[in-house]
């Protein structure tokens, strides 16, 4: 049995009664209570649920404009069920609210059961419009929350899910797992003032804990989760009942006046890995809003707005799928007609890469004055494809601590000459190796298309690049560094031709192609390569910078040739020039951008920002500014053309912090 928030009638007196039954029927039965007298009871539908073993509904919510009801069941599944066929949805809240006295109950119990479902046979058994079948896994879906036109699933696999409708079909966006051992989330309340109130057990305590803050607010020893309770907050006081030893025990707290201060909010738990610069956004009313993504150590990635004016960052969605740490972002913009589209990809530890489909809007009713919708897309992740293996005991398993440590997305794959939806991924990994992955966000599938392990040790960073001959075809080059200060010059157009061909042959499945060996290869440091941007000139040629753990700068200039082989005509690298500057930064360079191609910009765990004018054969530094983040991670960099032409340069730094400047 489940009660429903009834739409159309007083909530003070009706509600909606849910009842499963033998064989997976589940009954909808609308309930109006009479002072003084035996309640109304209305049969209102009959739905069938999904085959399982444990065939009853656990939780309901109506969408009252779409005519729908959402159910979870025992099996974690979420269904959707279509209640306007169902006796006259409207007819009967007219006829209630007008105190029609229609098939009801009158009088005693006795006569409840055989009054209200004598003509149940007559009402169809509907069967559900759309199944999530197992979404929250075995131990079932807790409860479904209508909020703002999305629902939102909780269950006992520690997370909680947002959906949509789309063309009377459930559609998952994203989901978010909040605090760690959180793992029986049983309810959602949204708050007045913004506030997202999870609702759980962590351990045998019941926990209400904030979004916006990110701590618990309440922790009650209640004995766990197996339990009936009923939670209930007001301005003056909190009231928790629960049932314990056959006991019912009622918890009561007064609203306390809060001493705590927040001087400054946290962005994340543990230092900042990686930060991109999405876009900027003009909403009416404010200054310019610079949209940034950051990922983490404590395995999440945030889409944040930072304004100029009030120098405050404002999160505006927290993703949360990753199981390890967070290393690495890239992204591709995509048509935002209306704001800020892009396609996101995350990738860390645990060999695990997320994809996202991100849009921001103006929004001037919001604190941030912008909304950001996120769409999970695909994941993928190396152990799962090894737990598919047959006779993998008689295998040795790959690495299973394989940390993708940088991705770049290969450029211009949707053209005449490759006329494919698939978009293309460069991994540079933990484990020697150099990963490319093909994605089709149509069917959400992220593929393993190609693989070298060339360096045969740690690859740092990887590139990629797309190079134009004068007729029009294309080259699609990859540049790779690893940890001896080996920086490598790959041409990946051979595979990802094959790939696309492959997987449309193997309807987006195949085996991964070996890469073919590096165009070229330049040891440009002493040891790790921790830096690496690569920048068109004017003259069609690439100007290549690095920067490593020793505190050097190499920069090289490099010129793409047609080879004259004996087969067919290949790519040639030409390296015209080599620029070496020893002891640049007194300690690791953690970030380098090509501004212009006279023109560098180095940073390092030094906490120094240094910009050097290239000329042939040497680096000459211009100016040096301190910044005030530690162990300094990334660097991004963009420019902005201001009124008159004149050209600005920003840059972000993260860190343990975030810092623009």
């Amino acid at each position: 049995l489940s009660w429903a928030p009834r739409p159309g009638l007083p909530a003070a007196t009706a509600a909606a009664l849910l009842a499963s039954g033998p064989d997976g029927v589940m009954l909808w039965l609308d309930v109006t209570h009479r002072p003084g007298q035996a309640p109304w009871v209305r049969l209102m539908g009959r739905y069938l649920l999904p085959p399982c073993k444990q065939r009853w509904h656990t939780c309901a919510a109506f969408l009252p404009q779409e005519g729908l009801l959402v159910c979870g069941d025992r099996r974690g599944s979420l269904l959707l069920f279509s209640c306007s066929s169902s006796s006259g949805w409207a007819a009967e809240s007219t006829s209630f609210a007008n105190g029609s006295t229609d098939p009801v109950v009158e009088d005693s119990s006795n006569e409840l059961e055989p009054s209200c479902l004598l003509h149940k046979g007559a009402l169809p058994l509907e069967s559900p419009l759309s199944v999530l079948f197992g979404l929250h896994g075995k131990t079932g879906v807790t409860s479904v929350t209508i909020h703002r036109g999305y629902i939102y699933s909780t269950g006992r696999d520690g997370v909680y899910r947002q959906l949509r409708l789309q063309d009377q079909q459930l559609e998952v966006l994203q989901k978010h797992r909040p605090c760690k051992g959180l793992q029986w989330i049983e309810e959602l309340r949204f708050t007045s003032d913004g506030d997202l109130l999870v609702l759980g057990f962590h351990a045998d305590n019941f926990v209400v804990w904030s979004s916006r803050t990110g701590e618990n607010l309440h922790c009650i020893p209640c004995g766990g989760g197996h339990r009936s309770w009923s939670y209930c907050s007001s301005p003056s006081a909190e009231v928790f009942a629960f049932i314990k030893s056959g006991d019912v025990m009622l918890y009561h707290r007064e609203a306390e006046p809060c001493e705590q201060q927040v001087l400054l909010a946290s962005l994340h738990g543990r230092e900042i890995t990686c930060v991109r610069h999405l876009g900027a956004m003009e909403v009416p009313g404010h200054a310019t809003l610079n949209v940034f993504v950051t990922s983490s150590e404590d395995t999440t990635a945030c889409v944040l707005v930072l304004s100029e004016n009030s120098r405050a960052a404002v999160p505006l969605a927290r993703l949360s799928d990753h199981i390890s740490s967070v290393r690495a972002l890239a992204f591709a913009m995509g048509p935002g007609d209306e704001g800020l589209s892009a396609l996101l990809f995350s990738a860390g530890g645990r060999a695990q890469i997320e994809c996202y489909q991100l849009l921001c809007t103006g929004d001037s009713v919001s604190e941030s004055a912008v909304a950001c919708q996120v769409i999970h897309v695909a994941s993928h992740r190396l152990d799962k494809h090894w737990e598919q293996k047959k006779n993998r005991h008689k295998l040795v398993k790959m690495d299973p601590e394989t940390r993708y440590m940088s991705l770049s997305i290969v450029p211009g794959t949707s053209t005449k000459q490759l006329p494919t939806p698939w978009k293309f991924l460069a991994a540079a990994c933990s484990d020697g190796s150099v990963r490319i992955f093909g994605l089709l966000e149509a069917a959400q599938k992220l593929v393993l298309v190609a693989e070298s392990f060339h360096h045969q040790r740690c690859v740092l960073k990887v590139e990629a690049f797309l190079h134009t001959w004068a007729g029009g075809e294309r080259r699609h080059l990859l540049c790779s560094a690893a940890t001896d200060g080996s920086v490598a010059f790959w041409d990946i157009t051979g595979p990802i031709m094959d790939a696309v061909d492959a997987l449309h042959q193997g309807e987006g499945e195949m085996q991964p192609l070996a890469l073919d060996a590096p165009l070229v290869t330049v040891m440009a440091h002493s040891c790790g390569v921790n830096s690496l941007h690569i920048r068109k000139t004017p003259e069609g040629q690439y100007l290549v910078a690095s920067g490593s753990d020793d505190g050097s700068i190499h920069v090289c200039l490099l010129e793409v040739a047609l080879s004259r082989g004996e087969a067919a005509a290949g790519t040639c690298l030409q390296v015209l020039e080599r620029v070496s500057r020893p002891c640049a930064h007194a300690a690791h360079v953690t970030g380098i951008r090509v501004l212009r191609p006279d023109l560098l910009l180095s940073a390092s765990v030094d906490q120094r920002l240094t910009l050097w004018n290239w000329q042939p054969g040497t680096l000459v530094p211009l100016s040096t500014t301190f910044f005030h983040v530690p162990d300094l991670a990334e660097l991004d960099c963009w420019e902005v053309v201001e009124a008159g032409g004149k050209l600005r340069y920003y840059c972000v730094l993260c860190g343990q912090g975030l810092e623009m400047l």
